[in-house]
């Protein structure tokens, strides 16, 4: 992708051409040994290698990060940190961040571009961020826009429902540049004046936006994608991929702990010590009553020197503790799903998880019998009592749980992911 992108910048600008690049988020991902080990900043290198003119920020880069590790994630950027509605603990923009820039061509047409990032306020305020309902801080920006730009692009990372959206309440944008929701826009999607771009997820597509101007005005656009695949092939690319990998794996390579024992291959749909020990650790972490989590969490063996690549490798996921307050009828409720006949055998995509399967639930200080009642830390569950239960959070946006877990209020705990409580854990 570094490749192409070099050489259609050199094949414009022959051409007289302006050429500008942006990344909508989501760049850096941490179960990658590269992004964890450098903690984003061989990220960033590769961003200056590639010469992007702006980027905004994404969910993994902004609630994967502890606040310090994001306040200087970017310190030795050579691009713009394009984002409107994030602000400092003091409710200031950070010295590394822009609302807006405004860049002019050689012709003189001034291009304006803004950057939203999704709406996870609650996750950046418990990690000391304050972030801004996007739509609404953009209202507030639009004008000014307007008075200093022939065109405007927004960098969006809300989700294609919401470019839609922002398309039809402000006309005035011409260009939505969209990710989150890893929306694939072939050639893009004319919503009334204004043309959206998405190009997917992982990196499968190279996005392409061409505007032509008359009198700086824009006059026509289209969106294509190029298929990352099908791209010419690079001189000692794998080569170069498995050096970046083994960089991140060389900064990872200390040893953490000497367990008294390996910890045998996993397979999701049997009962393992592993997926035990993770889960203690998640209700430990979080003082909850009781805690489960699914058995796909764990992806491998652990030796007996235990490294934290080994960890990394076992357990990648970008997911949090959480702790949900139950009454002891919800909670039957919620158990009982976590058991049902096609539970273990579910595809799980997004939400942090990086595995591929749910696999067998595992519970720490739960209990059912051969007649399936339930028994909480010994004692038969009271449908009348409250209880408190850790979990993965990755089963508290949406899509599982929907007569429970929507209405609840829940605690998460940021900036630690299980792999950093299975660590805390083995060191104990």
């Amino acid at each position: 992708m570094q490749h192409f992108l070099t050489s259609r910048r050199t094949y414009h600008e022959a051409a007289g051409e302006e050429f500008l690049l942006f990344d909508i988020g989501d760049f850096i991902d941490k179960w990658h040994p590269l992004s964890e080990g450098t903690q984003g900043q061989g990220n960033i290198e590769l961003l200056n290698e590639s010469g992007y003119t702006a980027v905004t920020i994404g969910n993994n880069e902004g609630v994967n990060f502890p606040y310090e590790g994001l306040n200087h994630l970017y310190d030795n950027r050579k691009f713009d940190v394009v984002l409107a509605n994030l602000y400092n603990s003091n409710k200031q923009y950070p010295e590394w961040l822009k609302p807006y820039k405004i860049y002019q061509t050689e012709k003189g047409t001034r291009i304006g571009v803004i950057g939203l990032t999704a709406n996870f306020s609650l996750l950046y305020e418990l990690l000391g961020w304050h972030l801004t309902e996007p739509i609404e801080e953009l209202k507030s920006w639009i004008q000014t826009l307007r008075n200093q730009s022939d065109i405007i692009v927004l960098l969006s990372h809300l989700g294609l429902n919401h470019d839609e959206q922002i398309a039809r309440e402000f006309p005035e944008i011409d260009i939505i540049l969209g990710g989150h929701t890893h929306h694939t826009l072939p050639e893009g999607k004319l919503e009334g004046q204004t043309l959206l771009a998405g190009a997917g997820k992982h990196g499968r597509y190279v996005g392409y936006v061409c505007i032509q101007v008359d009198e700086r005005k824009p006059i026509g656009k289209q969106a294509l994608l190029y298929n990352v695949m099908e791209l010419p092939s690079v001189p000692d690319e794998k080569a170069i991929s498995k050096e970046l990998y083994r960089k991140g794996k060389k900064l990872l390579n200390q040893k953490i702990t000497k367990s008294p024992k390996e910890y045998h291959p996993h397979k999701p749909f049997q009962k393992a010590e592993l997926a035990q020990l993770l889960c203690q650790a998640l209700r430990e972490w979080c003082k909850a009553d009781c805690a489960f989590i699914n058995g796909g969490l764990i992806l491998g063996p652990l030796p007996s020197k235990v490294t934290l690549y080994d960890v990394l490798s076992i357990c990648p996921h970008p997911i949090n503790p959480c702790k949900i307050e139950l009454t002891g009828s919800e909670l039957k409720k919620v158990l009982l799903e976590t058991r049902g006949e096609d539970w273990a055998d579910q595809q799980v995509v997004g939400l942090g998880f990086r595995g591929t399967v749910m696999g067998e639930s595992t519970y720490d200080r739960i209990r059912f019998n051969e007649n399936s009642d339930i028994f909480i830390n010994g004692q038969e569950l009271d449908l009348n009592q409250t209880y408190t239960i850790a979990v993965p959070d990755m089963f508290t946006f949406g899509h599982f749980f929907k007569e429970v877990f929507p209405q609840k209020k829940k605690e998460y705990f940021l900036p630690e992911f299980l792999r950093d409580l299975l660590k805390w854990k083995l060191e104990k």
